[in-house]
């Protein structure tokens, strides 16, 4: 049986790892960590931000609702506190139907 290649994934992610995903300012990653209970990230000795990736879930819905919804901060705290496992799974949703769009866009260019 051939070794199977499993994808990694880490336990923890800098903030600037984080800022990168999201395409936003570190600044942004850290208001955002203040004004969301929902965000609580662990800290090293040195006081460096460890996200998991239960934060980065979170981190998409509140991106979601902030800039892609245009919710205001307000709003998004009390859709968050309302509706949190029904955002988790329309999150779960689009990044699926993301991942399909991508792959049907490479079978596009293959043809």
């Amino acid at each position: 049986m051939p070794y199977k290649e499993y994808e990694t994934q880490k336990m923890y992610y800098s903030i600037g790892e984080v800022a990168k995903l999201f395409d936003v300012n570190v600044s942004l990653i850290r208001f955002w960590e203040n004004h969301f209970e929902i965000l609580q990230p662990k800290k090293n000795r040195k006081g460096n931000r460890l996200f998991t990736p239960e934060d980065i879930e979170n981190l998409k819905i509140i991106y979601h609702l902030v800039k892609e919804k245009g919710y205001t901060l307000q709003g998004a705290r009390e859709e968050l506190k309302k509706n949190t496992g029904e955002h988790k799974d329309q999150q779960k949703v689009i990044e699926s139907l993301v991942r399909l769009k991508s792959f049907l866009l490479e079978i596009k260019e293959q043809l």
